[in-house]
């Protein structure tokens, strides 16, 4: 049933911050954030004006600027106006706020984890007429990245700048030591308790690090064959076995110091600058700081799959691209789309640029991806991981659970609250959230 708007909007304004940490690290802040307002019928000499969100500044907001700019000089029918509105989180919120206004863009950049959100108040268009005018199909896009991309029989939006963890190592600290990149749990101990350098009761070195979010652990609990939420819907699918395994694991790396586990604010930039000046030996860390790291590192530099416990699995993240329903400009919004998806100066050049994962079988199979991959093998490693991609907190309850799942992360990783009984409550609150 359709959501009300209000309700979205109180969602938006109970959970502040909501994806702090769920981009792994990445960065999307760039300039100051421009106010949407609703699109005019045409732009510039009578073309059709098309206004784009998106949550991406710095470097990967040029490129996105840069994709926008090929795009328009390509045709003289439309006009494409990019506009940066903050973080993932910002962006939500401003939707929600345009949506409910009946303002807002034509087409607009959504954290995956949002999507289902949008999807049930009604609002996203479906693109499945669309893809068959234009001979296109699900099928053409990279199955690992399609899983925030239909519900309720509805295509409403389509991978873009998509990323996942992996394990990043510094390959000539593991050599000195004469270690292997480990490809499980018990292997990642073992190499991780080995690279701990402690000198006069202090910590010089640890073993490995990660990011303050809720993107490991998922990863680490479906590794160990849980789910986040059950299939049902009802409740939580980890809070037993699978949830004490994760922390136990990861509390007794912390203890001995091979685990160092960052403070929350700015965590990801605390980690990736540990890791660069040596001070940690591997780190869980996103794929979209691979260009970043590369640049900045004096060692051999390696990245590899999250390691297995019973399977290996991992969550994808990033951002998909959706077209608003109250669009007054759809031919010409899907006109862009379709472009961004197909067209090799699209978001095939963008991904080129960024280091996002290509998100199309096409992408994948061009020359110069696979020159790329050559070039840069880190990278490939992050796209042949789809092979066990995962989405277990697929839910419409997740923004809300999530601050819940935050809470339990505090209580066990900073103030040592016994894992059973945090992991207990937090199981309740969930259970409350999701009968909402």
């Amino acid at each position: 049933m359709k959501k009300k708007l209000t309700s979205m909007m109180l969602t938006a304004a109970l959970v502040p911050g909501l994806l702090a940490g769920c981009s792994g690290g990445e960065s999307q802040q760039g300039s100051a954030s421009q106010s949407g307002s609703q699109p005019s019928a045409s732009g510039q000499s009578g073309k059709t004006k098309v206004l784009f969100w998106h949550s991406l500044g710095g470097k990967n907001g040029e490129y996105i600027s840069s994709m926008i700019q090929r795009f328009n000089e390509s045709q003289d029918k439309i006009e494409v106006v990019g506009e940066f509105q903050g973080s993932y989180d910002e962006t939500v919120t401003k939707l929600q706020q345009a949506i409910a206004a009946k303002k807002g863009p034509d087409i607009t950049m959504l954290e995956r984890a949002y999507v289902q959100m949008f999807a049930d108040a009604e609002v996203l268009e479906d693109m499945t007429p669309y893809m068959k005018q234009s001979n296109m199909s699900q099928d053409d896009f990279a199955a690992g990245l399609m899983g925030h991309s239909v519900f309720d029989g509805k295509l409403v939006s389509l991978p873009f700048n998509r990323s996942t963890p992996i394990l990043h190592i510094n390959k000539t600290m593991l050599d000195e030591q004469g270690l292997a990149i480990p490809k499980t749990w018990d292997e990642l101990k073992k190499t991780a308790e080995a690279l701990v350098v402690k000198e006069n009761g202090e910590f010089k070195r640890y073993g490995f690090s990660m990011p303050y979010d809720t993107w490991y652990p998922i990863a680490m609990i479906s590794q160990a064959k849980g789910k986040f939420f059950n299939d049902e819907g009802t409740s939580i699918g980890f809070a037993g076995g699978e949830g004490v395994k994760v922390f136990k694991f990861l509390k007794d790396l912390q203890n001995s110091g091979a685990l160092y586990y960052p403070p929350a604010q700015d965590s990801g930039n605390i980690v990736n600058q540990m890791f660069t000046s040596g001070k940690i030996g591997m780190m869980f860390q996103s794929t979209g700081v691979i260009g970043g790291l590369a640049s900045s590192v004096n060692f051999d530099y390696v990245t590899a799959y999250l390691p297995m416990d019973q399977v290996y699995a991992t969550p994808t993240g990033g951002a998909n691209i959706a077209m608003l329903a109250n669009s007054g400009s759809k031919e010409a919004a899907w006109e862009f789309v379709r472009w961004m998806m197909t067209d090799p100066k699209g978001g095939q050049q963008f991904i080129l640029d960024s280091g996002y994962l290509p998100f199309t079988k096409a992408m994948v199979e061009s020359a110069p991806m696979k020159e790329l991959w050559t070039k840069e093998p880190n990278r490939k490693v992050a796209y042949d991981q789809l092979e066990y991609a995962v989405d277990t907190n697929k839910h419409v309850a997740w923004p809300q659970v999530m601050q819940e799942f935050f809470k339990a992360i505090q209580a066990i990783m900073y103030d040592n609250s016994n894992i059973e009984s945090t992991l207990d409550t937090f199981k309740k609150e969930a259970e409350r959230l999701l009968k909402q």
